[in-house]
């Protein structure tokens, strides 16, 4: 094994899929397969002994559900990325991974040499998305950026700085003890924030706030669009 050789762990709940990917990338150079396990608390503590650069995985329902697994994993193995096999080409899969930590996304049906890349691309820093979903990634990017740049233009007598990070963390799906953790607050601190910005804008709920702000996003930036070349110049110059 050299010094550029690329530590991976498979933990895939899939036998068979286990079983190919292990005689797949096992005779592959520049790769050393340190572990390959379905699911288990005992899994979880050899994973972590093994300290591998990359945790290829499947979808596990156990991934999702408390404790997180990608982002206990994350916590215990920070210089550690995982790649996220894809068992169907749902949106909703590839973005709940992506939301929990994953940098790198394969569908089943990705070849061996695609796996292999996603692997190498993800252990050098980089991020993986299958072509399929790209158009919904960076249309979510808009979104994002024309609701933060929305916030931000907004004057003081509507949010405050600490009241916009809030709302973008909301309007990404973070829960109220997430949202704690990244801003260093207490939960009932959130909590209480929350509350008055639900007031402030008059949404009902957490759920309607982050509607109000995509949906603004989105008008914004369609009246972007529909402007002439000629209206466009006008504003630059």
């Amino acid at each position: 094994m050299s010094g550029v050789d690329v530590r991976v762990f498979l933990l895939c709940e899939n036998r068979l899929l286990r079983e190919a990917l292990l005689r797949i990338l096992g005779k592959r150079a520049g790769l050393v397969i340190v572990g390959a396990s379905g699911y288990s608390l005992d899994t979880l503590k050899n994973l972590i002994a093994c300290e591998p650069q990359i945790i290829l995985l499947d979808f596990l329902g156990e991934a999702f559900a408390e404790p997180l697994l990608l982002r206990h994993l994350r916590e215990a193995l920070p210089e550690t990325r995982t790649v996220m096999v894809g068992m169907e080409a749902k949106e909703e899969h590839f973005f709940q991974s992506v939301r929990e930590g994953a940098a790198g996304y394969v569908l089943r049906d990705a070849s061996a040499a695609e796996v292999l890349g996603a692997i190498r691309s993800v252990a050098a820093g980089e991020a993986v998305c299958p072509a399929c979903f790209s158009a919904t990634l960076f249309e979510c990017a808009s979104q994002l950026l024309t609701m933060q740049e929305n916030l931000r233009s907004r004057g003081p007598s509507e949010l405050s700085r600490r009241e916009q990070q809030l709302v973008e963390l909301v309007c990404g799906g973070d829960t109220n003890k997430e949202i704690a953790s990244r801003l260093h607050l207490s939960a009932h601190t959130v909590k209480n924030h929350i509350y008055r910005i639900l007031k402030k804008t008059g949404a009902s709920d957490r759920i309607s706030l982050a509607d109000h702000y995509r949906a603004t996003a989105r008008s914004d930036r369609s009246r972007t669009q529909d402007r002439t070349p000629q209206t466009v110049a006008r504003m630059i110059v």
